[in-house]
C-alpha cells in the first residue's frame, strides 16, 4: 500500500524501513498496520454491538478448546512424559482460578479499562502458549503454561464483565441478549476442537500455535471494543477482605453451605478428569490392532466435542428440572451423570461399544450443566446481597480452583502408581475407579446435604 488511504496518509515513508522510533519495523509491517487501521477497523466498527461481543465470546473459548482436550495426546504420545507431571499441568488451571480473578477484578474496577486489561492478558497468554512447542523439559513446560493460565483464566470472568458493561451502557437487556452471545463461546470451543482434529494437530505442537494465533488476534481485537472505564465500585475504605471477595468465607460457619462448597470441590475434580484424559483415552485405541484405523481413533477430538454439543442442549432443560425436582435433586442428577460418564467410558470401545462412547458424551451435558447452573442458582437464591457476588466467586474457586488443582494432582499420581505399566495405561480400571469416586460423592451428598423443595417453586433472588 503506497501513498494515500481514504482515512490515512503515509506520505513519503521509506519502503524498506520506517525511520525514527519505529526504525526496526519493516515497510511490510507498517503496511499491515495501515491496512488494519483503514480496512479492518472500519469493518469492525460497522458491526452492531451484539455481533462484536459474539466474536469476543467465540474467540474466548476457541483459544482454549484448541488445546485443552488434546494436550494429553501431545504429552503422553508425542513427548512420552509421565502422568504425575501431567497432573501438575492441569493443576495450573486451579492455581490460576484461585489467585487471579479477584486481582484482575480489582484492577478493572479501580485502575484500568476492562477491555484493555482483557486485551493485554490475551496477548501475554498467546505469547506464552506460542513458546510451549520449543520446550523439551516437562518442568519448564509447567512454568510456562502456568504463566499462560495466570493470564488466561481471569479473562473468562473479564469477558462476561466486559459484555455486561457494554450492554448496560447502551440500555440493552442483558438477561435477554447475553445468553445467545455466551452460547457462541461453547460453539467456539467446539470449532477449535474440530480444527485441531481435522488439521492433524491433536498430538502435535500445532495445537498451541492455533491457540496462540487466536489469542493474539483476540488481544488486538479487544482494543477495538467500546471503552469500559473503571467503575470504582470498591470504596477507598474497603479492606483487603472485601476487595478480594473473601467475606463469603463466613458461609462456612453454616453446615449447609460448608457441605455445598466441599462437594463443589469434589465435582470440580470430576470435571478435570474428563478434560485431562478423554481424548488420550480414545487415541490410545490405536494401540489395539483391530481399532487402529477406526473412526474413534481418527476423529477422537470430534467425538469428544459431542460433550460440548450436549452441554448447549441440556442447559435449555434446566428451568423445567429445577421447577419439577428442585436444586438438590438436579445436583444429584449431575453427580450420577458423572458416574454414567465414567462408567460408559470404562466399557466403551470403537466397535460394538461405540454407543457407550457416544452416550457418555451426551450424558456429559447433564453432568456439567446441572451442577454448575443449579449450584450458581443455589448461591443466588440463598445468600444475602451483601456477599452474593463473593459467594459466587467462592463457588467458582471451589470448582475451578481447588477442585481442579486437587483433581489434577491426585489423579495423575494415582494413574502413574496403580494403572500404568511400561507406559501403557489400563483405561478400563482408570475410568471404573473414577466412576466409583463419583458414586461415593453422590451418595454422600444425598445423605449430608439438606435442602427442601416445593414442587413448582419459582426461584427468586432474595434482596436481603
Amino acid at each position: 500500500m503506497e501513498g494515500n488511504c481514504h482515512r490515512c496518509h503515509l506520505g513519503d515513508w521509506d519502503k524498506h524501513q520506517v525511520k525514527g522510533i519505529f526504525s526496526t519495523i519493516t515497510y511490510k509491517g507498517w503496511d499491515f498496520f495501515i491496512r488494519w487501521k483503514c480496512i479492518v477497523l472500519p469493518i469492525i466498527f460497522w458491526m452492531n454491538i451484539r455481533l462484536r461481543l459474539t466474536i469476543m465470546s467465540f474467540m474466548q473459548f476457541f483459544v482454549w478448546g484448541a488445546w485443552l482436550i488434546t494436550i494429553g495426546n501431545y504429552w503422553f504420545i508425542t513427548k512420552q512424559w509421565g502422568g504425575s507431571e501431567f497432573g501438575a499441568i492441569f493443576s495450573t488451571l486451579g492455581i490460576s482460578s484461585i489467585l487471579m480473578p479477584a486481582l484482575t477484578g480489582i484492577l478493572a474496577d479501580k485502575w484500568m479499562n476492562g477491555e484493555q486489561l482483557y486485551g493485554i492478558l490475551h496477548l501475554l497468554s498467546g505469547l506464552a502458549i506460542a513458546f510451549l512447542p520449543s520446550i523439551d523439559d516437562p518442568s519448564i513446560f509447567y512454568w510456562v503454561i502456568l504463566l499462560a493460565m495466570l493470564c488466561y483464566m481471569p479473562t473468562i470472568a473479564l469477558s462476561n464483565s466486559v459484555a455486561y458493561r457494554i450492554l448496560k451502557d447502551r440500555d440493552m437487556d442483558v438477561i435477554k441478549l447475553f445468553p445467545p452471545i455466551r452460547v457462541w463461546g461453547t460453539i467456539g470451543f467446539i470449532v477449535a476442537m474440530w480444527v485441531t482434529n481435522l488439521s492433524g494437530s491433536k498430538a502435535s505442537a500445532m495445537q498451541f500455535y492455533i491457540s496462540a494465533g487466536g489469542s493474539l488476534l483476540l488481544g488486538l481485537y479487544s482494543f477495538t471494543l467500546p471503552s469500559c472505564t473503571p467503575e470504582k465500585l470498591l470504596s477507598e475504605k474497603s479492606n483487603l477482605v472485601d476487595a478480594l471477595g473473601l467475606r463469603a468465607f463466613q458461609l462456612f460457619r453454616q453446615s449447609k453451605f460448608a457441605i455445598f462448597f466441599v462437594f463443589s470441590m469434589f465435582l470440580g475434580a470430576a470435571l478435570q478428569l474428563t478434560n485431562m484424559y478423554g481424548d488420550t483415552f480414545l487415541s490410545d485405541f490405536s494401540k489395539v490392532p483391530e481399532y487402529a484405523h477406526s473412526v474413534v481413533v481418527k476423529y477422537s477430538t470430534i467425538i469428544m466435542s459431542i460433550s460440548q454439543m450436549s452441554e448447549t442442549l441440556f442447559i435449555l432443560t434446566i428451568p423445567f428440572f429445577l421447577r419439577r425436582y428442585g436444586i438438590k435433586m438436579v445436583m444429584l442428577m449431575s453427580m450420577f451423570a458423572w458416574v454414567l460418564r465414567f462408567g460408559l467410558f470404562s466399557y466403551g470401545n470403537p466397535s460394538d461399544g461405540l454407543w457407550m462412547i457416544v452416550l457418555s458424551g451426551i450424558v456429559y451435558g447433564m453432568a456439567f450443566d446441572f451442577f454448575n447452573i443449579s449450584g450458581s442458582l443455589f448461591i443466588e437464591t440463598t445468600t444475602s446481597s451483601k456477599i452474593r457476588a463473593s459467594a459466587q466467586g467462592m463457588f467458582m474457586m471451589m470448582t475451578n480452583g481447588f477442585g481442579a488443582f486437587f483433581g489434577a494432582k491426585i489423579s495423575g499420581s494415582i494413574i502413574d502408581l496403580f494403572f500404568t505399566e511400561n507406559n501403557q495405561r489400563d483405561w478400563h480400571s482408570i475410568w471404573l475407579s473414577f466412576a466409583v469416586y463419583a458414586f461415593i460423592v453422590a451418595i454422600a451428598f444425598a445423605i449430608l446435604f439438606k435442602h427442601k423443595h416445593v414442587e413448582g417453586e419459582v426461584f427468586e433472588v432474595s434482596p436481603s
